[in-house]
C-alpha cells in the first residue's frame, strides 16, 4: 500500500460508492492507512479498489477472504488497466467507473446470481452522483472535507493513466449539488479530488460563484492552462482557493512533446506560477524524472528552477509506465521494462524501466537528491522568501517534510 510522506488525505471512492448502497446492506469500512483489515470480520461480502502498487498485497487479502467462502468484487485503476489479470484473482471484478456497474452488481447479487465482470460503456454522467458518506471518513488529514466536482481529463498524455480510466472524457456534476456538499463540511479547509478542476472553465467559474458564499478554503489540481486565466485565477481566489497543484512534468520540452504533453510550454512555466501567486494562491508543482530527453543534469536544473521562482510544495516522481498506458506498451516494445513487480510501481522506490541517458541506479540517486535539497533548509528559506503566499502554513508543512526525510528509514 501506497502511502503519503506527510499528507495522506481522506481517500473518498469507497465512501462515495458506499452511498450507492441500497438501505438494506450494511456497509463496513475498513481504511488501511489507519488500521488493518480484519481477516476474519464476519462479512457476506468484500469489495477492495487499489492502485497498481497495491495489487499483490490486494491479491492476498483477496485470497485469504476467498478461501473463507466469501465472495470478492476488486475494481479500481489497476482492474482497468489489467481487468484479465486482476479477474484470476477476484470472484467479480468492475471495469471502469462503477455509477452503473455497481448498483447492478448489488441488485443482482440480491437475486442469487452475477456476472464475474461488469464493465462500464461510455463514461457515466454524474447529474445524480450521491454525496459521499461522512460516517466512513476515517482519517485526520488536517482538511475539513473532500469532494469532487469534475472527473477526468481530456488530455491524453502517454504516462497517465487517467486516459485510459476515463477515456478522456470530462464529466460534471451539477454545481448546486457540489455546493450544498461543500457547504455540508463543518470544516473550513476543503480539498477538491479533480483530476483537472479547470477542465471545464465556464463550468469552474459557475462553481466558484456558487461555493463562494460560505467562505471556506481549498484545494485543487488543475492543468497548466488555468495559469493563463486571469478569470479563472480571479474566480478561484474568490471563493477561497488557497493551493493548486499544476503538473509541470519536466523542464524538458523535448520530453513534454514526446509524451504527447506539449501544451505544457517550459518557457512559460515561470511566467504561470507568477501569476497564480499574485492571486495569493500557493503552487505545488508535480515533476516526474526519468523522460527519454533527461541526462543526469535534469535534477539540479529542475531544483534552481523551483526554488528561483519560489515554489511553495512539489511532488517528484519517478516516471512509471502503469500497465495499459501508451507508455508501458512503447517500452515494453523496445524491451526497456525491467520487472513486472506491482509492488515497485509506486513512483518512489525503484525505477522498473531502462531510461534512455542515465543508468537506474542515477535515476533514483537523482530522485532522491531533489527530495533532500528540496526539503533542505536552505532550498525552504529561498523558496518561500521569494514567494511569501501562505507562509505561516506553508513553511510548517515543509518542515514537517524536512523531518519526514530526515526520519525516513533507509
Amino acid at each position: 500500500m501506497r502511502r503519503a510522506r506527510v499528507l495522506n488525505f481522506q481517500q473518498i471512492t469507497m465512501p462515495y460508492l458506499a452511498a450507492l448502497v441500497p438501505p438494506q446492506w450494511e456497509v463496513t469500512h475498513c481504511d488501511e492507512a489507519m488500521i488493518p483489515v480484519d481477516l476474519t470480520a464476519p462479512v457476506d461480502l468484500v469489495a477492495i479498489t487499489f492502485h497498481t502498487p497495491s495489487a499483490p498485497h490486494v491479491y492476498d487479502l483477496a485470497a485469504q477472504f476467498r478461501r473463507r467462502g466469501i465472495p470478492v468484487v476488486l475494481g479500481g485503476p489497476h482492474v482497468t488497466l489489467v481487468p484479465e489479470e486482476a479477474q484470476q484473482y477476484a470472484d467479480v471484478i468492475v471495469v471502469g467507473e462503477a455509477e452503473v456497474s455497481w448498483p447492478q452488481f448489488l441488485a443482482d447479487c440480491e437475486q442469487g446470481h452475477y456476472a464475474r465482470r461488469y464493465a462500464a460503456g461510455a463514461p457515466p454522467a454524474l447529474t445524480h452522483a450521491p454525496m459521499a458518506r461522512k460516517d466512513l471518513y476515517h482519517r485526520r488529514d488536517y482538511s475539513g472535507g473532500r469532494l469532487f466536482a469534475t472527473r477526468g481529463c481530456a488530455f491524453g498524455c502517454d504516462f497517465c493513466s487517467l486516459a485510459v480510466m476515463y477515456q478522456r472524457q470530462v464529466r460534471t456534476r451539477p454545481v448546486a449539488a457540489v455546493a450544498a456538499e461543500y457547504a455540508s463540511f463543518p470544516g473550513k479547509v476543503i480539498i477538491f479530488w479533480d483530476d483537472n478542476l479547470a477542465s471545464d472553465r465556464a463550468y469552474a467559474n459557475a462553481l466558484f460563484q456558487a461555493i463562494a458564499p460560505y467562505q471556506k478554503w481549498w484545494s485543487s489540481q488543475v492543468s497548466i492552462q488555468a495559469g493563463h486565466d486571469e478569470a479563472f485565477l480571479e474566480g478561484a481566489a474568490r471563493s477561497g482557493c488557497k493551493h493548486l497543484f499544476i503538473g509541470l512534468e519536466s523542464l524538458s520540452q523535448a520530453s513534454m512533446n514526446e509524451v504527447h504533453k506539449g501544451f505544457n510550454r517550459v518557457e512559460d512555466y515561470a511566467r504561470v506560477i507568477e501569476r497564480i501567486h499574485s492571486y495569493g494562491i500557493s503552487v505545488q508543482v508535480g515533476i516526474v524524472f526519468g523522460f527519454d530527453h533527461d541526462s543526469e543534469a535534469i535534477f539540479a536544473e529542475t531544483l534552481d528552477f523551483l526554488e528561483a521562482v519560489g515554489v511553495q510544495q512539489a511532488t517528484f516522481n519517478i516516471l512509471t509506465p502503469y500497465p495499459g498506458t501508451r507508455l508501458y506498451q512503447r517500452l515494453e516494445a523496445e524491451g526497456r521494462i525491467l520487472t513486472r513487480d506491482w509492488r515497485q510501481y509506486n513512483g518512489r522506490d525503484a525505477v522498473v524501466f531502462q531510461p534512455k541517458q542515465m543508468s537506474a541506479a542515477a535515476l533514483l540517486a537523482g530522485y532522491q537528491y531533489a527530495n533532500r535539497r528540496f526539503y533542505g533548509l536552505t532550498s525552504i528559506a529561498r523558496r518561500l522568501s521569494r514567494s511569501p503566499v501562505g507562509w505561516w502554513w506553508t513553511a510548517p508543512l515543509n518542515l514537517a517534510y524536512l523531518a519526514a526525510l530526515r526520519w525516513r528509514p533507509s
